[in-house]
């Protein structure tokens, strides 16, 4: 098709783009774009925060967890909180990727690969938390049911083991989904590669494909297949995730709306690192015509909405546990608003609730800045939120004798930092080595908008 005109009024992509148009501008950025100050600066100092990270995990395998701040009553410190905190950030690329696309909602499409990418490096760097916080992490395989003639067998009954198959299941299935939508863009860059080693590389990654009609009829019902595996994976992931403190005795626990809060927390949290992603590539790629202000507003309206889902989930937590009559929730309750631990719980609300409420003002929602700014301060407030919960209700359990207060080393603030140094590295690869935006899928919305 040449180029042609693309309607303004659906607002999805601005005018003037036609299939080569498209094309070109996409796998422009791969195969042709030189590679800019600005990129380098960002990739060399996440590539040293990696490398920092890495040499920590050392430490940590050399000494063990001792490194941390975490003991008794607080065994579970800013690892697991780090853990439930990338997991869910996790969650937003397969809600965009994978129930958008069942409900056919176009607006998904500029966003939906650069997403995935982020559900993809967000679970690995969740993974890498448990079991690091093993003690002995080289023991990690005994959490696999492998054929052992020493009838050692994961305890079934353990929230970890519980953890490590979901987890496993979401990377699986959310990989193949994210290489399933790839495969018609690898064959894209293979044919436009004008140096070799590119186009072999490109050309084995994109297995054959030719795209004629079978190609294209299997890959659509590959990719609505998986749609459809990946979807209960939003809320069943992230449940699981929950109950690793659900099934607990502790106060501030044991609750039942953990599943549901859990999961809205994710969503929240992981639309607002779409937005932290999204707002700087669309700025330094010259992409305001594939990720318009439309694309912004309705990722904003979904963290307004999921915003007050969390928000609903404070208010049934903390509800519940001074209407219960048990001594021990109210006084954990109390101590949470006003304990040691306040400046957190009152710093978690205004991220999370108080500031959000912004986002009903439409011109709020089509500022790239204001939403990035905002972006960042939600993951704030959601980390603080995992914090709250993993180090605040141990920390202030049934005896008041074996109270205490968990204090960071600088081997917490390595490691939590480390870890976004790392996403942030993996992120800036992916964005040079494969397309950030779905050509494809592109293609296919300016054929629809043409028509």
């Amino acid at each position: 098709m040449a180029d042609g005109p693309v309607s303004r009024e659906s607002g999805v992509l601005r005018a003037g783009w036609g299939y080569a148009s498209v094309t070109d501008k996409i796998a422009g950025l791969v195969l042709t774009r030189p590679v800019r100050w600005p990129w380098l600066a960002a990739f060399i100092a996440t590539f040293a925060g990696t490398l920092v990270y890495l040499g920590a995990m050392t430490t940590l395998f050399i000494k063990g967890v001792g490194l941390w701040g975490i003991r008794i009553p607080v065994a579970w410190g800013y690892a697991i909180a780090d853990f439930v905190w990338w997991i869910g950030i996790g969650h937003a690329g397969t809600f965009i990727s994978a129930i958008l696309l069942l409900l056919r909602q176009r607006w998904r499409t500029s966003i939906n690969r650069f997403a995935e990418a982020m559900t993809l490096f967000a679970a690995g760097m969740a993974g890498l938390f448990p079991i690091l916080h093993l003690g002995r992490p080289w023991f990690a395989y005994w959490l696999a049911p492998y054929p052992d003639h020493m009838n050692l067998w994961p305890q079934w009954r353990s929230p970890l083991v519980w953890d490590v198959f979901a987890i496993s299941t979401y990377l699986i299935v959310s990989a193949l989904f994210w290489y399933q939508g790839l495969l018609p863009d690898l064959a894209t860059l293979r044919d436009r590669a004008t140096e070799r080693g590119k186009r072999i590389a490109y050309g084995l990654l994109a297995l054959g494909w030719r795209g004629e009609a079978r190609h294209w009829a299997r890959h659509e019902t590959a990719y609505l297949l998986l749609a459809g595996l990946a979807t209960p994976l939003v809320v069943s992931v992230h449940s699981v995730v929950a109950m690793d403190f659900a099934i607990g005795n502790t106060p501030g626990y044991h609750s039942t709306i953990f599943p549901p809060y859990f999961v809205a927390g994710a969503l929240f949290s992981g639309f607002a690192m779409v937005l932290t992603l999204a707002i700087p590539l669309r700025k330094a790629f010259q992409l305001e015509d594939f990720i318009t202000e439309v694309h912004l507003d309705h990722a904003a309206k979904v963290l307004l909405a999921t915003g007050w889902l969390v928000a609903y989930g404070y208010l049934v937590e903390n509800f519940m546990a001074l209407f219960s009559g048990d001594r021990y929730e109210i006084d954990m309750t109390v101590d949470r608003w006003t304990g040691f631990y306040a400046p957190v719980t009152w710093g978690l609300m205004v991220c999370n609730v108080v500031l959000p409420q912004v986002l009903w003002w439409r011109a709020a929602r089509r500022s790239p800045w204001l939403l990035f700014a905002l972006s960042i301060v939600v993951n704030l407030g959601m980390w603080m939120e995992r914090f709250l919960i993993v180090v605040q209700s141990t920390s202030h359990d049934f005896m008041p004798s074996a109270w205490d207060r968990f204090v960071p080393t600088r081997w917490d603030w390595i490691f939590l930092f480390g870890s976004i140094s790392m996403f942030a590295w993996l992120f800036l690869l992916f964005i040079r080595l494969l397309p950030a935006i779905s050509i494809s899928e592109m293609r296919e919305l300016v054929k629809e908008e043409s028509e």
